[in-house]
């Protein structure tokens, strides 16, 4: 089965396209909390839909927290409803393995979307991350994986990554709010604690190509030592 992992922060696996974290409706909690940030939800359906027309996979699989807040809202529904809207054009399956944060999303159901728990597709079995599963290869989001890159001035900036070994993927977020998480100093999800990640190899997507920046353990002791 073919495993292409895509500059858009997306993974080509065989005939479907794999994406995680888009924690639509995040702008519309950070209102409710007194904050503002812009919308960005036109870039994220701008961004999906050009990797669609582009690859014309047969299914696009969302693994896991499609929407943000844990507490449904209509507002987020009206976010949800215009997400799909957006992708309209596309004629292909639409799965969303359910993530910690897919509360209360079971209405899309009438928008042709088909909810599951789990996925499995060839050898891979496609959960979020947010617990443990039984199985041998596994693709997740839930972690937000990403990796401070610094300049020869010092200057650094976070990057989300893709990690890649033999019997896990973990996919990077696919939300342009999730900065995601160092994942040099620390690892969050306690699914990774099933495998050895100083193993994993990290791939950055940057500037339309993905860069493979070599094994997790080996750039953490090089990041440690700056």
């Amino acid at each position: 089965m073919k495993l292409e992992f895509l500059p858009e922060k997306a993974l080509l696996l065989g005939d479907s396209l794999v994406v995680a974290d888009l924690h639509i409706g995040f702008e519309e909690a950070m209102v409710r909390e007194g904050n503002y940030v812009p919308k960005l939800l036109d870039r994220v359906v701008s961004s999906i839909s050009k990797v669609l027309k582009r690859e014309r996979p047969r299914r696009l699989v969302i693994n896991g927290d499609l929407k943000h807040s844990f507490v449904p809202a209509w507002r987020e529904r009206r976010e949800l409803e215009a997400f799909f809207d957006g992708l309209s054009s596309y004629l292909g399956e639409i799965v969303l393995v359910r993530g910690n944060h897919d509360v209360g999303v079971g209405w899309i159901r009438k928008l042709g979307v088909e909810i599951v728990d789990s996925l499995e597709l060839g050898r891979w079995k496609l959960v979020h991350g947010h617990r443990l599963e039984e199985g041998e290869r596994f693709i997740i989001g839930h972690e937000h994986p990403a990796v401070r890159l610094r300049d020869e001035v010092g200057a650094s900036v976070k990057v989300p990554v893709f990690l890649r070994g033999e019997r896990l993927i973990v996919l990077p977020a696919f939300s342009p709010w999730a900065y995601g998480n160092d994942v040099t100093r620390e690892i969050v999800s306690p699914f990774l604690r099933k495998f050895d990640v100083s193993k994993l190899r990290v791939l950055v997507p940057i500037e339309g190509e993905v860069l493979d920046f070599g094994e997790l353990g080996r750039l953490t002791r090089v990041m440690r030592g700056l």
